[in-house]
């Protein structure tokens, strides 16, 4: 039954090539496939959830995102295990990819919730953890 799951989710990026650079990568990572791919968007999709990113128009690009402000705070996905969480930190280093929380991980949401927390090109805070 698919009552009160999420379907999709919609988000606007500032450079759709280099979202879809990254996001291309992790999501694959996390076993979503490409869904859809038009001249300004991409989805990737697990299962029955689907993930969409389309450019931003230029008129609305003056304004930056930021986690802290109204809205959007961040994403959290479920990783395989705590050797999955080391692995993909290792692989977002190599792509210098910003950890967060760095003098706090693994642990930086408690002693009892192991992930990692970085950055989107766009800014967005993403967390991948293995409970």
């Amino acid at each position: 039954m698919n009552f009160g799951k999420l379907h999709h989710l919609e988000i606007y990026v500032d450079d759709l090539k280099k979202t879809e650079e990254f996001w291309g990568w992790f999501l694959q990572e996390l076993g979503y496939t490409e869904f859809q791919k038009w001249k300004d968007g991409v989805s990737f999709q697990l299962a029955e959830f689907y993930l969409v990113f389309v450019q931003t128009a230029a008129k609305y690009r003056g304004q930056k995102y930021h986690r802290c402000h109204s809205g959007l705070n961040h994403l959290a996905f479920h990783g395989s295990s705590r050797k999955f969480i080391d692995e993909l930190t290792e692989k977002l280093k190599a792509r210098n990819m910003k950890i967060l929380y760095q003098e706090l991980h693994p642990y930086a949401g408690g002693e009892n919730h192991y992930a990692v927390y970085f950055e989107d090109p766009d800014r967005m805070k993403v967390e991948v953890v293995a409970n």
